[in-house]
């Protein structure tokens, strides 16, 4: 039977215990370290090298709150029975609100109760209560990885004679030791305050996602903390990473230029002055793992989806998103809420912030401004150097409240905080006017970043006489810009490029978007005209001056965000004007072609009404909207666009007028895209004829007029006419234009597409492999050009016989345009409908089949019934179903593409002999032969006439012609055209292609409709 108190036996237990540890030190110990949040990378990096040494560690975040007392949490970790190894920082003081006295209190008492059962670190040089002598701490701070292993080691009384020991097992970074990439991560908040569940969840959910799939979007109001916690858990984390990258994410341009940083810093090739090779290069580095296989990007301020979707990087790293917006949630990632604070983390963070005030005082402006972060942010701060007393200040709020004194704002922000913003502006206005005045200014630029660069090129003349002075004077702009961040209004972001390359120094302020808000909505028009004007001065001034060069884009990427908000769109001075076209014809060129439309929609409105219908500028600002229209499938209001602008032109200045003949072959590029194709070729043919007599040969405008009649001849079934121009405007362009420039490059696209299209499938693979290279390095690998080198790339891989590697390249592709366009983006359902025709012969028959049946409903809703592209994927439904044993659906089918393209191209149009040839095959096998062996007579006849007797199509349709006789039982003529057509695929194509394959095998052929782009 035992004897004597609790207390007496766990002070034997313990004492036999510590006598056990001295006299084997080399065993195996059991410890507890206790952290602040704040301080994980220490503790984890502790933790690891003890169990390197073959201790057993537990980690256990030091949160006072969650116990009734202080007494009581450090009690509850030394009854683990374990010894406690305290991270010391001034974040562990600083965990709750209590004071130095109650923490000596506290160390003395269970120093007392637990003799030797509790050891330090130290991280801080900071004065820290006096009773932390009693822990004997030993100081971690200042020193290498080695010297910090051996305090440790001495502090426990552990043997030091394995320092350094591994056993294999990857552990953390030594927390002095940075990421190899560190890029523009916010500066770590010293104030940051609770949010450890948060940070929990979140770190949770990146850990436990599947491979590849391991990001998290956190969630919640603005200003409620979310690029806060961001910043935090990539400090908090950082040991764990080799790379940590921060991507500012509020619009798409300047996302897609943040992250193309990337490349250089992972020592990927730059490319062509573009951001586009990077793009690529960053995103298959990533998902490689290599060079780096850890590391973590952050896209900060995304709440369009669409803009980052597309750019998401996949591999074993790990991706977080800040945004309002609870669209992701069905956007394949998890998400977690940030919420506002809790009453004690509010508290916390005031006294944090404002040290004069008290636990009670605190709490009451907590109260008052419902724990909203950045309010209490805001207001604190002002506080702490204010003579204001917070009774006061809550009278003065108190009042606003109730008169609607407060600054008009949105509904969608919590009442409190206009009111509390106010009263720190009125402070601001009457104490530091350099301060108000570069804050208006800041608030004529889009919310997010503000690049100072281009503040520091503010032309002299444009200089509102208000900032005049301050502009000019370092000093005074410094001041102000210092007591901006003091207030919390602004954040500063430094570049993190070396010196030598033009980094080391401030680069952006970053404004809040609802103080952005908040602010500009109280400036009166007289005093919001002369700021936004110079704002818009600025922007001119920073035009490149040449959108189609691709080298530029990162300078238009900046620059677009900023053109709602300077009120550019708006403005009558033609500078700006032309400034505001080049900026749209960038984002066409770009690809950005959902921006350029939201962007030229307003602008038609406002300029038609300013400048009337017939004004220069109207006129050029609808070729670029006709564009948008066309690029998005807007295909009607293109058409009514461009042809009322030609129409009139036309009618005033004749059909031989440089500016008539642009604004005719934008109407053309829309009757191609509508199957108009012979009113089109006549306006193209014109077009090039006036522009060679014109212009001359070279001209840019001359190629590009070529270049659409080359595009014409391709669609009507020209192939080697179409050919013949493409490769003369390549050659052209070579010299003109140089080899990487854009229309160069698309015209490389356009010579392997008419390679293919003759059957020349070697020589179309080879062109096409070096265009998607040379496209993905100028361009990005999300750009439509490239997109369509890399489908045109797959269909030639398909053709060539190179099965595999085509399905990978056709999936890619589609997948790719499906997140960037949509499903109903004329490009996308493009490159679906060939996907789909590839599934029906080596891969899902039941995908290829749900894939053409919504390419068929995207076609017809956006087209018509009688668009041949609507008529030729029903015909590819039809083999779908016929794969699928459906004979009499898949032969009505087949018979109706066939009269559809008939009508629709004539007897005589590829695509017309394309649909006979599969008809022919649908009526053998539902016993139609005699009507099957005269389609396919007529059509070989017609095959060869148009195409020539070596094209693949007519050798098919050889070999049908030959099925055909055979099933009616003329087999001498069969044989005849059979060893025919094999000789032809097999001079053609190759003894080892899979058509000539199939064809010794006797397997019907059939035609796949393509969809041209």
């Amino acid at each position: 039977m035992t004897t004597g108190s609790r207390q007496d036996r766990d002070a034997a237990a313990q004492q036999q215990h510590q006598q056990h540890q001295q006299q084997h030190p080399h065993q195996p110990q059991r410890f507890v370290i206790s952290f602040a949040g704040f301080n994980r990378p220490w503790a984890v990096w502790i933790a690891h090298r003890l169990e390197e040494h073959g201790h057993r560690v537990a980690l256990q975040r030091w949160d006072p709150q969650s116990s009734p007392g202080l007494v009581q949490a450090l009690d509850d970790l030394a009854r683990s029975g374990s010894r406690v190894l305290l991270v010391l920082s001034e974040r562990y003081f600083f965990a709750g609100t209590h004071s130095d006295e109650e923490w000596n209190t506290a160390l003395r008492t269970v120093t007392d109760r637990h003799p030797d059962r509790f050891a330090a670190v130290c991280l801080t040089d900071d004065p820290l209560p006096s009773a932390v002598a009693v822990l004997e701490k030993t100081d971690l701070w200042g020193v290498d990885a080695y010297e910090a292993e051996y305090r440790v080691l001495r502090r426990l009384e552990l043997c030091t004679d394995r320092i350094g020991a591994d056993t294999g097992r990857r552990g953390p970074r030594f927390p002095n030791d940075p990421p190899e990439i560190w890029g523009r991560v916010p500066r770590r908040n010293p104030r940051f305050t609770g949010r450890n569940d948060v940070i929990g969840t979140l770190r949770a959910a990146l850990t436990d996602a599947p491979p590849g799939a391991s990001t998290v979007t956190l969630l919640g109001l603005s200003g409620v903390g979310k690029t806060q916690v961001a910043t935090e858990y990539a400090y908090r984390f950082a040991s764990e990473y080799d790379v940590v990258w921060w991507v500012p994410a509020e619009d798409r341009p300047t996302l897609r230029e943040r992250l193309a940083d990337l490349a250089p810093a992972l020592g990927l090739p730059r490319g062509a002055g573009s951001y586009g090779e990077q793009i690529r290069a960053v995103q298959e580095a990533l998902r490689r793992g290599s060079p780096y296989g850890r590391w973590l990007l952050v896209f900060d301020g995304c709440d369009n989806p669409d803009d980052l979707i597309d750019l998401l990087p996949s591999g074993a790293g790990d991706v977080i998103i800040t945004s309002r917006n609870r669209e992701w949630a069905a956007r394949h990632t998890s998400l977690v809420e940030v919420p506002l604070y809790a009453r004690p983390e509010s508290v916390t963070f005031i006294r944090r912030r404002a040290r004069r005030l008290t636990a009670d005082e605190a709490d009451q402006l907590a109260e008052a401004l419902e724990d909203y972060p950045l309010a209490l942010d805001q207001t604190a701060g002002w506080l702490a150097d204010s003579p204001l007393t917070v009774g006061d200040y809550l009278a003065l709020l108190r009042r606003r409240l109730d008169s609607r004194e407060a600054v008009t704002v949105s509904d969608d922000y919590p009442l409190p905080f206009p009111t509390a913003l106010a009263i720190l502006l009125n402070n601001v206005r009457e104490n530091f006017p350099d301060a108000l005045a570069l804050l208006r200014l800041f608030v004529f630029f889009a919310p997010g970043p503000v690049p100072l660069r281009l503040l520091r090129e503010f032309p002299a003349e444009d200089v509102p006489e208000e900032l005049a002075g301050l502009i000019n004077d370092q000093i005074r702009w410094n001041a102000a810009l210092n007591k901006l961040v003091q207030f919390s209004v602004v954040r500063l972001e430094y570049s993190d490029l070396a010196v030598e390359e033009g980094g080391g120094g401030l680069e952006t302020v970053q404004l809040h978007r609802m103080v952005h808000g908040i602010v500009r909505e109280n400036l009166s028009e007289e005093e919001a005209e002369p700021l936004a004007r110079a704002v818009r001065q600025v922007l001119a001034a920073a035009d490149p001056g040449r959108p189609s060069d691709a080298r530029l884009w990162p300078r238009y990427a900046e620059l677009v965000p900023h053109l709602d908000t300077s009120g550019v769109l708006t403005s009558s001075n033609p500078r700006i004007q032309n400034f505001l076209l080049h900026c749209l014809r960038y984002l066409i060129l770009a690809g950005e072609y959902r921006t350029c439309l939201r962007l030229s929609e307003e602008t038609d409105q406002i300029w038609r009404a300013a400048l009337g219908e017939d004004h220069p500028k109207v006129r050029e600002l609808s070729y670029q909207y006709g564009n948008a229209l066309r690029n998005l499938g807007l295909f009607r209001r293109a058409e009514t666009l461009t042809k009322t602008v030609a129409d009139r032109l036309t009618e005033e200045r004749g059909n031989r007028d440089l500016e008539s003949l642009r604004a005719t072959s934008a109407y053309g590029g829309v009757l191609l895209c509508i199957a108009k194709f012979e009113p089109a070729r006549e306006i193209f043919e014109h077009c090039l004829a006036t522009y060679r007599e014109l212009l001359g040969e070279d001209d840019t405008t001359t190629l590009d007029a070529q270049n659409n009649l080359a595009a014409t001849y391709r669609l009507l079934g020209r192939y080697q006419d179409a050919y013949d121009l493409d490769l003369d405007t390549l050659r052209r362009r070579e010299r003109v234009l140089r080899s990487l420039h854009i229309s160069t490059l698309a015209s490389g696209i356009a010579c392997a597409m008419g390679l293919r299209l003759m059957g020349r499938y070697r020589e179309a693979q080879t062109r096409q492999e070096q265009g998607v290279k040379l496209n993905t390095q100028v361009l990005g690998l999300g750009h439509p050009q490239t997109l369509r080198a890399e489908h045109n790339l797959g269909q030639c891989l398909r053709r060539s016989g190179d099965i595999p590697g085509a399905g990978l390249r056709l999936r890619t592709v589609w997948e790719r345009a499906t997140r960037v366009f949509g499903v109903d983006y004329p490009w996308t359902l493009m490159v679906a409908s060939d996907y789909a025709t590839y599934l029906r012969e080596y891969g899902d028959v039941g995908e290829a089949r749900r894939i053409s049946e919504d390419v068929v409903r995207g076609y017809q809703s956006q087209l018509g019934l009688a668009h041949p592209y609507s008529i030729g994927t029903v015909g590819n439904l039809g083999l779908v179903l016929r794969a699928q044993g459906e004979r009499a659906e898949a032969l009505s089918l087949a018979e109706q593409a066939l009269v559809g393209m008939r009508g629709a191209l004539g007897d005589r149009h590829p695509w017309t002999l394309g649909c006979a040839l599969n008809a022919t095959g649908h009526r053998n096998i539902t016993g139609r032969l005699e009507d099957a062996l005269s389609l396919s007579r007529e059509t070989l006849r017609t095959a060869e006439q148009v195409l020539g007797p070596d094209h693949p199509m007519t050798l098919s349709a050889q070999i049908a012609l030959a099925a055909d006789l055979r099933a009616v039982r003329e087999d001498a003529e069969a044989g005849t055209h059979e060893d025919a057509g094999i000789k032809g695929l097999t001079r053609t194509l190759g003894p080892q292609h899979v058509h000539t394959i199939a064809a010794k095998q006797q397997t019907r052929p059939y035609w796949d409709f393509e969809p041209q782009p």
